[in-house]
């Protein structure tokens, strides 16, 4: 992790998100949502040290909020413009570098997706309700932030809305209060969070506790109530999972996980930190998506607690959620991970050889073959390395890095470790050529160097 004081590059695949100038420590929102208008309105409190002086400081918003009010360490900004996506901000005197930066944004509007290469990403109306899915760039558009992967920061998240409707925000709810037709829920989230990963997810749903009160991880689902029984088959391997991730990757990350199901279909499930968000189709009473289930779990060790510095290394997040796929198949009872790879590898082959996972480039880096090559870069490195060492060292990159973020020169530095034999080879062909290399051969492991 930076200090404090350590200014992050802008990042090349989203250059337009990200601010120079202060590192978050917290955001303290507050905020109040109209289900049936999509109104939305706002008080952000952000926290910050600033790395240098600086006349002006920026934070990302969407055009679509309208901003009222700002304050700089408590005094009306000197003076603030909204335009292209940015909130720039004068404060009424200079700040020195390593001080204080508090801003205190009012806005209102009505929250829209942001749209990009990937489709729309943050706020989004569902039948009932609303949901937030903001990787990679989408926290803009309903908050106030530094909208940078490696930019994490504790979060309290208050939200006010109809009081029918069910209010999940990341966190630990330690507050909740109904005032006639209105209720409000506090949410504490203490670890460091990116703010892609912030979520805040509104329906008709019920809260129900998922396995038993003994297991190592509290876990809750907040769903409909029609979909309860769906959702009790088709989850119901979810603790095995928790217990499998636990022993290969190492303690989970945070104080708890809630899987929620939305009343509307959704393309493909969603991962926030200590949440996941599936579509009623994903819960259709025949474990149709239970390897997305296991894919999403995996996300909050690898995304969540250990988060990107910069998006061209996706693959440490898809490839590793990609892989946990295998790992749950082969302890289920399913297809081993080698068979899962093999299988993988062979329908890869058919496909264009024209990517680099290591550096897919912005509007590739979801393609599906950065997934799965991801994952076969792990199976080739454990081939390489025995299970022994391979698993002692995602247990170490999980524990090393904690809460913070990382980078592929970290993971491919911290693999040399575990091996006799250069490892440049293996990180040449799976992770920067084009052409797809072979699988080693099951049984040819090198020696560990531990």
């Amino acid at each position: 992790m930076p200090s404090k004081f350590y200014d992050v590059p802008i990042d090349e695949y989203l250059p337009q998100n990200g601010n120079r100038g202060y590192r978050v420590s917290r955001y303290e929102l507050e905020l109040s949502y109209r289900v049936a208008s999509n109104r939305l309105a706002g008080r952000a409190e952000i926290t910050a040290v600033t790395t240098e002086v600086r006349p002006r400081f920026a934070v990302d918003l969407s055009q679509s909020l309208a901003v009222t009010k700002v304050l700089v360490n408590g005094v009306k900004a000197s003076k603030y413009a909204h335009q292209h996506n940015k909130l720039v901000i004068t404060p009424q005197q200079r700040i020195p570098a390593g001080g204080v930066l508090s801003l205190i944004v009012l806005y209102s509007g009505t929250p829209k997706p942001v749209r990009g290469p990937w489709g729309e990403v943050g706020w989004e109306e569902l039948t009932e309700g609303s949901l937030v899915a903001s990787q990679p760039n989408g926290a803009a558009s309903w908050f106030p932030c530094d909208d940078h992967p490696s930019s994490k920061a504790s979060y309290r998240i208050s939200i006010t809305t109809d009081t029918p409707y069910y209010a999940l925000a990341n966190g630990s709810l330690i507050g909740k209060q109904t005032k006639a037709s209105q209720t409000t829920w506090v949410y504490e989230q203490p670890e460091p969070m990116a703010s892609y990963l912030a979520t805040i997810q509104i329906g008709p749903y019920r809260k129900f506790r998922v396995g038993s009160a003994q297991s190592p991880v509290a876990m809750h689902a907040v769903a409909p109530v029609r979909l309860r029984a769906n959702f009790e088959h088709d989850f119901a391997r979810q603790p095995a999972m928790m217990d499998l991730f636990i022993e290969k990757f190492g303690p989970y990350p945070f104080g708890g996980y809630t899987v929620v199901i939305t009343d509307d279909e959704l393309e493909i499930p969603i991962e926030a930190q200590g949440i996941s968000v599936f579509g009623a189709n994903h819960c259709d009473g025949r474990r149709g998506s239970e390897r997305l289930v296991a894919h999403e779990l995996a996300h909050q060790w690898f995304g969540n607690s250990l988060t990107i510095r910069r998006w061209r290394d996706i693959w440490l997040h898809e490839g590793f959620a990609c892989y946990a796929e295998w790992l749950w198949s082969e302890a289920s009872g399913g297809a081993s991970a080698d068979q899962q790879a093999r299988a993988a590898r062979h329908n890869l082959f058919r496909q264009p050889q024209d990517i680099i996972v290591g550096d897919p480039g912005p509007r590739r880096m979801f393609d599906d073959r950065v997934y799965k090559r991801g994952a076969l870069t792990l199976h080739a490195l454990r081939l390489e390395l025995g299970d022994a060492a391979f698993f002692d060292l995602v247990r170490e990159w999980a524990a090393r890095y904690r809460h913070g973020w990382v980078t592929t020169e970290e993971f491919t530095d911290l693999a040399g470790h575990y091996s006799l034999l250069p490892l440049r080879p293996l990180w040449d062909t799976w992770l920067h050529a084009e052409v797809l290399p072979p699988l080693p051969p099951l049984g040819g492991q090198a020696s560990s160097a531990r």
